[in-house]
């Protein structure tokens, strides 16, 4: 099958590190064109990875050998490209959050819905295989009845020019670092949860949030404690605690491609581990991209606009400190 022909607007480090050389081995997918508003960025980038360099991001979404877009700006400026990549015929890949603010998001999915095109916001480790293992312990009543969710994930202090300090360019650690707790409470509780309380701390002399907490629930009484931020020691994980034990998952969020995943299950009995075989993240978010657009699906945007949903909801409502 002729592979996926992607354009990727701009050459952000974390698209030339994870995601573009995925695009150039994948059997799927190719890189098509590589755009930067620096022609001698986009010429190096495209030497490495394949495909055309292109000055200018408007001028890439003119290409006909483009097939898909892939959008890893700063996050204030996904909603923008988004739209025109949309309006140009072309499917998105585009890197999280989506957008800013959650009705910008819900219209972006309705654009795309409207065009026949998918739209996937790029949260790689819900495709991840270690998650689907500790979905169906649970619901073979592992733990027994689910009781709450604990999820972590911080990381060390950034260099002092990070585009996440900015808050014109949409940083701050809610929207890179507290979306992963977020979305792993919808990914493992369901889209049904509420905002409880939350409170956001900025670090001194920064104008975004450095650092974050919620609180969440569903109907039926379980509780999320999300913890996020980035001025931490570095923690990547999520607990499940239910009635008679509890699973235990490292390396949750961003596990690399050859980790073989270590799940620990601790009951009154005592204490199972199950090693897992490595899972490639971002090939299998890659793949579930490729095949909904070979079905002409419309894309898993529930669980993306509820995700957007409560990210506001924080943001509106959180206690500031700092």
């Amino acid at each position: 099958m002729t592979p996926l022909r992607f354009g990727t607007l701009g050459c952000a480090e974390f698209a030339r590190r994870r995601m573009l050389p995925a695009m150039a081995a994948g059997p799927g997918t190719e890189v098509a064109a590589v755009a930067s508003r620096d022609a001698a960025k986009a010429a190096e980038t495209a030497a490495r990875f394949g495909g055309a360099a292109v000055h200018g991001y408007a001028e890439l979404l003119e290409r006909d050998d483009v097939d898909a877009v892939y959008v890893p700006l700063p996050p204030a400026l996904h909603a923008e490209w988004t739209e025109q990549a949309l309006l140009a015929g072309k499917h998105v890949l585009a890197e999280k959050p989506l957008t800013t603010d959650a009705a910008r998001t819900g219209e972006l999915f309705d654009l795309a819905r409207d065009r026949g095109l998918v739209l996937m916001e790029n949260v790689m480790f819900v495709h991840h295989s270690q998650h689907t293992v500790v979905a169906r312990l649970v619901r073979d009543g592992a733990i027994g009845e689910l009781r709450a969710l604990h999820a972590t994930f911080t990381v060390p202090r950034l260099p002092e020019d990070d585009v996440r300090y900015r808050r014109d360019l949409g940083g701050g650690a809610l929207w890179d670092i507290g979306i992963y707790p977020v979305r792993a409470a919808l990914h493992l509780l369901g889209d049904r949860l509420e905002l409880i309380g939350a409170q956001l701390t900025k670090g001194a002399g920064r104008e975004v949030d450095t650092a974050g907490t919620a609180l969440l629930a569903t109907p039926e009484g379980v509780a999320a404690q999300l913890t996020f931020g980035m001025d931490h020691s570095y923690r990547n994980t999520y607990e499940l605690a239910g009635s008679e034990g509890r699973i235990i998952v490292d390396r949750a969020f961003t596990p690399p491609a050859d980790h073989s995943p270590l799940l620990r299950v601790e009951r009154a009995t005592g204490t199972e581990e199950r090693r897992l075989e490595a899972n490639d993240q971002v090939a299998a978010t890659l793949a579930a991209f490729v095949a909904a657009v070979r079905t002409g699906s419309p894309g898993p945007d529930r669980a993306c606009r509820a995700q957007a949903a409560l990210l506001d909801a924080i943001r509106a409502s959180a206690v500031v400190a700092g």
